[in-house]
């Protein structure tokens, strides 16, 4: 079986396609997302109901076609796609210059056309501040409550630091009471799902909330996330206890790389139909509440009573980089996140774990110096002072940047819960389960100010 994708000529097997066939219907194989990058460059005129204008015509030029591609594409292969999503250049940056009481404008057209278009989310509402911010971007970036809570696909990210750069702490303690107001605004807290703060963050990356199509960027391109935890949870499982830490590696890589494999080949046909460059491939293991697609079965198939004990750190370091070994000898194209994805609510596993009391918010920070995100759809209660949010922030980003890795947050204050309370959101942000943070105040550390500067690692060029 041969798929002609122009000059790149890729060979299959009937048993690698039966396989596939197998994962997609038995162990929840799917392609996670497809998500289309726009840049905007073009449509900034200095007036934001005018540049508004321009980014509905343009996202709507260039993603008229998106979803009837991709549904398709989907039916020709038989392997989900689940969503499709448009990640647009980051609208501070656009509308920079234009009248602040604007911004929100902006974000209304671009759900206006993420509703017409047909596509699930739209990232971008975002700023880049992890140096500093300007005063534009201090007046954007209050205006995110207002664009989540009255739109409904538009996501926003904020970059807050980077090993280069440090962390910019007055940022952090912004974003922390804009988390909170976002939270304030909507019901029982949801917004927070569509906004998340970043360190290192990469512009390529195709999952929400985190999505935008970074400033080194084509005009357009097509980036893919693929996910397959059932499908490694299934492979691990076979191989049963007696196989050891070398055999068990090795098994995750091979089927990192066969679901990377099919991962490039969608994207790049998706990439094709639609004349837009063919991006990267997203090699993260992002799991749903679906039993048997959690990330959190599979430390526990590799030998952990329950994840969040002893071990789990070492076990979820060991998952990655398997994922992400596999992932980079499928495609060259490898990009955004890729690695293994740990959202709390959203992985059936990890709800049962933190009901048990075996997975606190402290094991989960550690556990995100291993993994490819940070922390993730985590529950806290809503009386939670914005100084203790914004001291968790720090304190996730600051793994990032010491280490050099992509690290980001994504929390939920919910209003009058208490630790232990559930909430069930349904669909795939699964069951929160409010969280316990520290009683004791980080007030005076936070309220210093300033920027945290940068590791003596990032000094090597």
């Amino acid at each position: 079986f041969n798929f002609n994708l122009g000059k790149c000529l890729m060979n299959y097997t009937l048993e690698e396609i039966l396989e596939t066939i197998h994962s997609s219907e038995v162990a929840h194989f799917d392609i996670r997302t497809t998500t289309l990058g726009i840049s905007l460059w073009d449509c900034a005129t200095g007036d934001v109901k005018t540049t508004a204008q321009k980014i509905y015509d343009k996202v709507m030029r260039i993603a008229h076609d998106f979803v009837k591609v991709t549904d398709d594409i989907q039916m020709k292969f038989g392997i989900p796609i689940i969503n499709k999503r448009i990640a647009t250049t980051p609208l501070s940056l656009v509308l920079a210059g234009g009248n602040p009481n604007d911004f929100t404008y902006a974000a209304h057209m671009l759900d206006k056309a993420g509703e017409e278009i047909g596509i699930d989310f739209i990232g971008g509402y975002g700023a880049l501040v992890h140096k500093g911010a300007t005063k534009a971007e201090e007046a954007f970036i209050e205006t995110i409550p207002e664009a989540i809570s009255t739109t409904q696909r538009v996501c926003s990210s904020v970059s807050l630091g980077s090993t280069h750069a440090g962390l910019n702490m007055d940022a952090t303690r912004q974003m922390a009471r804009i988390i909170k107001e976002v939270a304030r605004r909507t019901d029982r807290g949801i917004g927070c799902a569509r906004l998340v703060v970043f360190a290192n963050v990469p512009e390529d990356n195709p999952f929400i909330a985190g999505a935008f199509h970074g400033v080194g960027e084509p005009e357009a391109a097509l980036n893919v996330g693929i996910s397959g935890p059932g499908v490694v949870l299934e492979a691990v499982k076979a191989l049963g206890p007696e196989a050891d830490l070398q055999t068990l590696y090795e098994t995750i890589k091979r089927v990192a790389f066969k679901i990377t494999r099919a991962g490039a080949l969608i994207g790049k046909m998706v990439a094709e139909k639609l004349g837009v460059s063919f991006g990267i491939v997203d090699v993260s293991l992002a799991p749903t509440p679906a039993i048997g697609d959690s990330v959190a079965e599979i430390l526990e198939a590799m030998g952990l009573e329950k994840t969040g004990t002893h071990g789990t750190t070492a076990a979820v370091a060991m998952l990655t980089d398997a994922v992400k070994k596999g992932g980079v000898m499928a495609t060259s194209m490898v990009g955004g996140l890729s690695g293994t994805f740990i959202p709390v609510s959203e992985d059936s596993g990890m709800v049962r774990a933190v009901a048990a009391g075996a997975l606190s918010l402290d094991k989960l920070e550690a556990m995100t110096a291993a993994c490819s995100v940070g922390l993730d759809m985590v529950a806290i209660p809503g009386d939670t002072p914005e100084e203790t949010i914004a001291a968790i922030i720090a304190d996730e980003l600051m793994i990032g940047i010491i280490n050099d890795k992509t690290e980001a947050v994504r929390i939920i204050p919910i209003e009058g819960a208490k630790p232990g309370d559930i909430v069930d959101y349904g669909g795939l942000l699964g069951k929160a389960i409010v969280q316990e943070v520290h009683e004791f105040k980080s007030t005076v550390f936070v309220q210093r100010g300033g920027r945290i500067p940068p590791p003596i690692t990032s000094f090597h060029n």
